[in-house]
């Protein structure tokens, strides 16, 4: 018994797919995973990126709080050096040493610093980084009260010009 086929009554041989559909289908296939491939290691590249950024940002942070628990201000501007925290134990730790330079914003308590830190891994393919920094400090440890004074007359004698009034 014989089964029918419609397709061989129409003058088509049986149904199915040709050569060059499934070729085409291939490389349909083939771009989409190249695409997707790309995709994904732009992303575990952009992780790794994020991850160095996020470390050297540690790094920077940690050597702003040593400069904040200086006593005085030439300890602050000498600065200091220390080995970073180990966020790695597959790598030895980074060394930084910071320096600052503190100006008086001419307010009171108010200070200009300019923190710069020196980065340096023990990995000689990793150059050493320099890390500058400005921000603007109230009321730092080592504010120096009798500054304080001169700088609130100063700023009295300023505000009694503005208002017309002159200060005995």
């Amino acid at each position: 018994m014989q089964m029918p086929q419609q397709d061989a009554e129409a003058g088509r041989g049986p149904a199915a797919f040709s050569l060059l559909e499934v070729l085409v289908a291939l490389m349909i296939f083939a771009v989409a995973a190249v695409m997707l491939g790309s995709a994904y290691l732009n992303i575990l590249n952009s992780y790794v990126v994020v991850g160095k950024g996020t470390e050297s940002q540690q790094d920077i942070a940690f050597a702003r709080q040593e400069l904040l628990v200086q006593p005085d201000l030439t300890a602050a501007q000498n600065g200091d050096e220390f080995d970073a925290p180990v966020t790695d134990t597959r790598k030895p730790p980074n060394h930084i040493k910071w320096t600052a330079d503190i100006e008086p914003a001419g307010t009171t308590d108010l200070f200009t610093v300019t923190l710069n830190c020196v980065i340096r891994t023990s990995d000689p393919a990793t150059p050493t980084r320099t890390v500058t920094q400005t921000f603007t400090l109230l009321r730092p440890t080592w504010s120096d009260p009798a500054d304080q004074t001169k700088l609130r007359q100063a700023a009295a004698q300023r505000i009694a010009a503005l208002q017309g009034k002159a200060q005995q």
